[in-house]
């Protein structure tokens, strides 16, 4: 990467500020990016910027070159995402970038797909300078959950916890309202709303009957609430099967579902295993229906069994200053049994919400 030759500093500040736009979009894009463009005019003033807000509608691009003008010709387009090259329900990015006259474009991170990649030497070969690679950290990691769904053809897992500082999702005799305050259970809602979905499995569903949808929020685009249910033995009264959100009932391939479909209820098979349903098949029953970001929030067990097949890309922690003693352990039959097999995750992020602290860490991986 090399580093633009003029205006370096509005070009960095620019691009932070991309980033931020782009992450406004979290859970309203799929199955496409979030993507943030900031336009700079020929002495590097702001004159326009633009997010992607929706699939369908128009990019990041697009938004900010309308919102310039001419006063985007000659000038520079910062951008989180290569520009795509290709017409799908929108035009071509570079075809627009050229139209309007930019003289050089700033790019955090290359398209890795086949389709709409390229970009960069579309636009290097029409004469426009590009640089690749400007913020490329922060911009990869708003977008991770599409970056890796594209990479992986598989969706993005994150699994949120609420837990006691010695690990405890509920007492002894079964209690567990509330482990966490207020900020904590508020910040849950917004985190569903960054979600593509949110997955549980049946025993919590009995348990706690969940109704997962992102509440208190305004102008958001509700989570997809997915269900494991392998027997199809999930309650025609469960809150889960409202209006609030979309519900998906995901079973084994040998179970009878002629009383969901009856009620209008959406169901996927998919293989058994001996462990439960098969995850990984679960994982591109979702892909493909265009969900790029999971966000797990089942109990113990079914944390332990998306642990096993490592199939956890990132946790999120709330963690209250408590103590519980014999309750409830927050992980079971991830398969750990030694402490060189300890999973371990790289913090992200720590936050304190009213006295208690959620920490965000993403799974080291070697490949």
């Amino acid at each position: 990467m090399s580093q633009p030759v003029g205006h370096a500093a509005e070009v960095d500040a620019a691009m932070s500020r991309a980033v931020g736009l782009a992450a406004r979009a979290l859970g309203r894009t799929s199955p496409n990016p979030v993507v943030g463009c900031v336009l700079l005019d020929v002495d590097g003033r702001v004159v326009g910027e633009g997010l992607h807000e929706s699939a369908g509608g128009p990019h990041a691009e697009v938004n900010a070159l309308r919102a310039a003008g001419e006063s985007a010709r000659g000038g520079t387009a910062v951008v989180t995402l290569e520009p795509c090259r290709h017409t799908g329900r929108t035009g071509p990015c570079t075809r627009a970038l050229l139209d309007a006259g930019v003289a050089r474009v700033v790019i955090a991170v290359p398209d890795p797909t086949a389709v709409a990649g390229g970009g960069a030497q579309e636009l290097r070969e029409a004469g426009v300078e590009v640089l690749v690679g400007v913020g490329g950290d922060a911009a990869a990691h708003v977008n991770r959950a599409w970056l890796h769904a594209m990479t992986l053809d598989r969706p993005f897992v994150t699994w949120k916890l609420a837990a006691t500082l010695d690990g405890r999702t509920a007492a002894a005799d079964g209690t567990s309202r509330w482990i966490t305050g207020p900020q904590a259970r508020a910040e849950v809602h917004r985190l569903r709303a960054r979600c593509d979905a949110v997955v549980v499995g049946a025993a919590t569903l009995r348990a706690d009957d969940p109704h997962l949808a992102a509440r208190d929020l305004t102008d958001v685009v509700q989570p997809l609430r997915v269900v494991l249910d392998s027997g199809a033995g999930i309650s025609l009264t469960a809150r889960v099967l409202d209006e609030a959100a979309p519900t998906l009932v995901v079973v084994a391939d040998d179970a009878t579902t002629d009383h969901l479909i009856a009620a209008d209820i959406d169901v996927v098979a998919v293989p058994r295993t001996d462990a439960g349903l098969d995850l990984a098949a679960v994982l591109a029953a979702l892909h493909e229906r265009g969900i790029r970001s999971v966000l797990l929030e089942g109990g113990a067990h079914l944390a332990g069994s998306f642990v096993a097949a490592d199939l956890v890309d990132e946790v999120v922690a709330h963690l209250a200053p408590a103590l519980l003693g014999d309750g409830r352990p927050v992980l079971q039959g991830a398969g750990i049994t030694t402490i060189t097999e300890a999973l371990r995750l790289t913090t992200t992020d720590v936050t304190r919400l009213g006295d208690d602290v959620a920490i965000t860490a993403t799974v080291r991986r070697d490949s």
